[in-house]
């Protein structure tokens, strides 16, 4: 799997990213949905990454500034045929890495607190991150659940 740095133009991946949008909207409230669309994901503070095996997208992931040492995962991805073969934990290890790299010292994530987002929830606390309070511009929301894990 090759990881790279994406401009956010090729039509696979704005398919993938409005699938992850519906995907949202599926299992949360209008309110409750964080998840960016792809104008936002074009901000000069957030970093985007796809996932490539050969030229079939496989997923995605976006690591926010949100000051110099702290950082907030977005838009973490797997394309359906890739579920399960690792693309996620991949992704994941490459944004923890990117963290590091520039010295914030706290990586954050919001996702779903329903049951369809249990299988993001076992891949986080895998990789040592722990529920927390909001953060950043984020207020309580029983939709959501915070996680967070020092760097």
């Amino acid at each position: 799997m090759e990881i790279r740095v994406d401009d956010l133009q090729s039509p696979e991946i704005a398919r993938l990213l409005q699938e992850h949008l519906q995907d949202m909207a599926l299992h949360s409230p209008p309110e409750s949905i964080h998840a960016l669309d792809l104008e936002a994901l074009r901000k000069p503070e957030i970093t985007f990454w796809s996932a490539w095996e050969g030229d079939e997208l496989v997923g995605c992931g976006a690591l926010k500034q949100l000051d110099a040492r702290h950082g907030e995962i977005k838009s973490m991805r797997t394309s359906p045929r890739h579920r399960g073969k690792g693309v996620a934990a991949g992704m994941l290890e490459h944004i923890l890495q990117e963290a590091a790299r520039r010295g914030y010292r706290r990586l954050s994530l919001e996702t779903g607190s329903m049951a369809a987002f249990a299988p993001a929830h076992r891949l986080y606390a895998r990789y040592g991150f722990i529920a927390c309070e909001p953060f950043g511009d984020y207020i309580e929301d029983p939709h959501s659940l915070f996680m967070t894990k020092q760097i």
